[in-house]
């Protein structure tokens, strides 16, 4: 058995919060905005290359309002769209009390517009992990990816119909939707990250484009705020990892970064076995010192986002970010138990969110 070195812990935190966190930088201010382009990472260290997965969509320097009335209304009827909204809305309130509780700070407009867009991914995400044969799971997963990209959506089905009235009413860049679903049909695969690098790039199509989707709806100052969304993004579905670890590795899927675990003394094995010993709770320590900074580093992007929205967007950030503590509060155990955080709690935190968002 390999011996824990609690130099390596010090080592790799240091390259970690150094030049992984410098490269999600992925966006910079030197981008010119008046053409699609290509995204490249830029700084002193080779950066993640994302390239050929991200694309500066052309108004992505919006937006601070709304576009105003959409064609959906008219196509499916006034009703059925207050339904379709009704719908996503009980979807949100189903699968996740933390984002329904965060976006109930926000606008009405804003906020059902967000559970719109929570509910595309949702629905999107549910078809990938839905049991079934492989071909036909990829069959509906494809049809699925037709009907949420279509500006024409059928009356029957309400999430694409409240998806379709959102992306156009906020000019939401269908690219960012494009690499949702790529990102989430990689879950398709039972894939391994062999880098941090690799997983980032995972991260940014899963998490940090709903973040990117959701600035579109509230509202933001300019393409500086951009890099603090994807950072946001990706601190959030890091967090989310370290959560589902246990419940992952039930499906066959295993997201934490292999070169890391062996750095650790660790192995796919270690996970199987669901040990917490010494040096799992070291590689937990490392993996959760760096979502802290990644949730840090991405703070001052709330403040460029639309005053009505911070404190919506600071709650997520937050409560999200106390799923760490409370896995360190249960040393570090998320294979026999699904850290969460109480609705007591969630409200007493509320009050320093709205203080510290009131003085970005």
């Amino acid at each position: 058995m390999r011996t824990y070195n609690t130099s390596i812990e010090q080592s790799l935190l240091a390259r970690a919060c150094g030049g992984y966190i410098e490269r999600l930088h992925i966006y910079t201010h030197k981008t010119q905005y008046n053409k699609p382009q290509t995204a490249r990472a830029h700084s002193e260290y080779s950066g993640i290359d994302i390239q050929a997965h991200t694309q500066i969509p052309r108004q992505a320097e919006r937006t601070t309002r709304s576009a105003g009335p959409t064609p959906i209304a008219q196509l499916v009827g006034p009703e059925a769209l207050r339904h379709a909204y009704s719908h996503c809305d009980r979807i949100t309130k189903l699968h996740s009390k933390t984002f329904y509780l965060a976006s109930a700070l926000l606008p009405a407009p804003k906020r059902r517009a967000v559970r719109a867009l929570y509910a595309f991914c949702r629905v999107s995400d549910d078809l990938v992990d839905a049991v079934g044969e492989g071909r036909a799971r990829q069959a509906h997963f494809e049809e699925w990816c037709e009907r949420a990209l279509s500006n024409l959506p059928l009356a029957d089905d309400p999430v694409a119909v409240a998806w379709a009235d959102t992306r156009l009413r906020y000019r939401i860049p269908t690219v960012y939707a494009q690499q949702l679903l790529e990102g989430v049909a990689r879950d398709m695969q039972a894939a391994r990250y062999a880098t941090f690098e690799e997983l980032a790039v995972y991260c940014y199509g899963v998490a940090s484009t709903v973040g990117l989707m959701a600035m579109h709806i509230v509202g933001f100052s300019g393409p500086e705020a951009i890099p603090y969304a994807i950072r946001l993004g990706v601190a959030l579905q890091i967090t989310n990892i370290l959560r589902d670890v246990g419940e992952d590795w039930l499906v066959g899927r295993l997201y934490l970064p292999l070169d890391e675990l062996r750095l650790f003394g660790l192995s796919e094995q270690n996970i199987e076995q669901g040990r917490l010993d010494a040096r799992w709770k070291a590689f937990m320590r490392f993996q959760i010192t760096r979502a802290r900074r990644l949730y840090a580093g991405a703070w001052p992007g709330i403040g460029m986002l639309h005053p009505d929205a911070r404190f919506a967007v600071g709650a997520a950030a937050t409560l999200y970010e106390d799923i760490l503590r409370d896995i360190e509060a249960h040393d570090m155990d998320v294979f026999n138990r699904r850290a969460r955080v109480s609705t007591l709690r969630k409200l007493r935190l509320l009050p320093g969110v709205w203080y510290r968002t009131r003085h970005l």
